[in-house]
C-alpha cells in the first residue's frame, strides 16, 4: 500500500446581505467518476509554496475572487484509504489548513479546466441541504468556534 501526504489550504469566505449570511462555495468534481459535491474554495499547495499563497490563489483560480486573509481557523488531519489502479490502495493522509478570508477585488466566475465547475454563494443556513464533502461542515465549524489550538473536533451538518 503507497502512502500519500497531501496538503492543502481552504478558505470560508462569508457575507451579509439583508440580514442573511451567505458562503462561498466551489463545486468539486471527482476525477474518478465525475460526481459534484460543494467544498470550501481551496486546495493543494504546490512545493515550496507558502499555505497562505496557495489558499489565496485557489480562491483566485476557483472563484474569481481576490481575498485577503483574515485569520487562520484551523489545520484538519484525515486519513483515508484508496483504491489506486491495478487493485491496489493508496493511504492517504491529508492535512487541510483553513483560513477565514475577506473579498478585496474580482468578480465572481467559474473555474475552467480545473478541479471545480462552478462557483456560488449559498445562505449558510442552507448549506446542510447541499451535496458537499465533509470540509464544508468542519470549515463551518472552525468559524463558528474558533478553538484555541486550532484543531477542528468532529463537527455534524452545517
Amino acid at each position: 500500500m503507497g502512502r500519500e501526504l497531501r496538503v492543502a489550504a481552504y478558505v470560508i469566505c462569508t457575507r451579509e446581505l439583508s440580514g442573511v449570511i451567505d458562503i462561498l462555495l466551489a463545486r468539486w468534481v471527482s476525477p474518478h467518476d465525475g460526481t459534484k459535491q460543494w467544498t470550501l474554495p481551496g486546495g493543494g499547495m504546490h512545493h515550496g509554496e507558502d499555505p497562505i499563497t496557495t489558499a489565496v490563489r485557489e480562491a483566485d483560480e476557483e472563484t474569481g475572487y481576490t481575498v485577503e486573509l483574515v485569520e487562520l481557523l484551523g489545520i484538519d488531519s484525515i486519513n483515508r484509504r484508496y483504491p489506486r489502479a491495478g487493485g491496489e490502495f493508496a493511504d492517504f493522509h491529508g492535512l487541510r489548513i483553513v483560513y477565514e478570508a475577506q473579498l478585496t477585488g474580482g468578480e465572481l466566475r467559474n473555474e475552467t479546466d480545473g478541479s471545480t465547475d462552478l462557483a456560488a454563494w449559498h445562505p449558510l443556513d442552507r448549506v446542510a441541504q447541499l451535496d458537499r464533502v465533509d470540509l464544508v461542515d468542519i470549515g463551518i465549524g472552525l468559524w463558528r468556534t474558533k478553538p484555541a489550538l486550532g484543531r477542528a473536533p468532529e463537527y455534524g451538518p452545517a
